[in-house]
């Protein structure tokens, strides 16, 4: 018995186009895309690089903007004494271990020859020279003359700086406390008594001056 063999339809046109070429050029064309996206992260994430020559920076000290070139790799400590001629604060280990160059930055005690001055853009920099005033000495710097706490003075810059971001925090310290506080200040002179009672003092000061103010 003979078996016919049915006629096929007209021949469809190929359209180049499938289900598994479809699911493939999805796992394609989103894997480019994720790659595309990671890639834009990457670079919009990636620091931007200055340097090695020297590049405008503006730093806010004492409450006002000033504007220096520097070489990224310049401290703040050097920036301020090299190029802005202010030198309370002293260079003594460049090693953020004596607090010689304490100042306060962003509310905060740092050293300052541990900070590169480009990374200390946008924040608001105190140094020793914005305690004076016409009004007289400020209660800490008096309070450190009234004790005695200073020898050859070379320390004292930044342990008034220190003591100021203290009792920013603590305004009522004991004597225990001032001492721990106040614990990454080296004097040479060895005149941590009257140090301690100085800022003590100078809590008691500050105060008075803001009932009476």
């Amino acid at each position: 018995m003979s078996s016919k063999k049915v006629p096929e339809g007209p021949a469809q046109p190929h359209t180049g186009f499938s289900r598994r070429g479809f699911i493939g050029g999805v796992g394609v064309s989103g894997g480019a895309l994720g790659l595309l996206e990671t890639e834009t992260e990457a670079a919009a994430a990636a620091p931007v690089t200055v340097g090695p020559g020297a590049v405008p920076i503006t730093l806010t000290i004492n409450g006002k903007p000033v504007k220096l070139t520097v070489e990224p790799r310049v401290t703040l400590i050097d920036a301020m004494r090299n190029y802005l001629d202010l030198t309370g604060a002293k260079r003594v280990c460049d090693r953020g271990t004596c607090g010689a160059c304490t100042v306060i930055m962003a509310g905060k005690t740092v050293y300052a020859c541990s900070i590169l001055a480009i990374d200390a853009q946008g924040k608001s920099i105190e140094t020793i020279e914005g305690l004076t005033s016409t009004a007289g000495l400020h209660p800490i710097s008096k309070a450190f003359c009234d004790n005695d706490a200073q020898q050859c003075g070379y320390c004292t810059p930044g342990f008034v700086m220190a003591s100021k971001g203290f009792l920013n925090e603590h305004a009522n310290p004991t004597e225990e406390d001032v001492k721990h506080g106040l614990g990454g200040n080296l004097c040479r002179c060895g005149t941590y008594m009257g140090i301690r009672k100085a800022v003590l003092q100078a809590a008691k000061d500050l105060k008075g001056a803001s009932k009476n103010g």
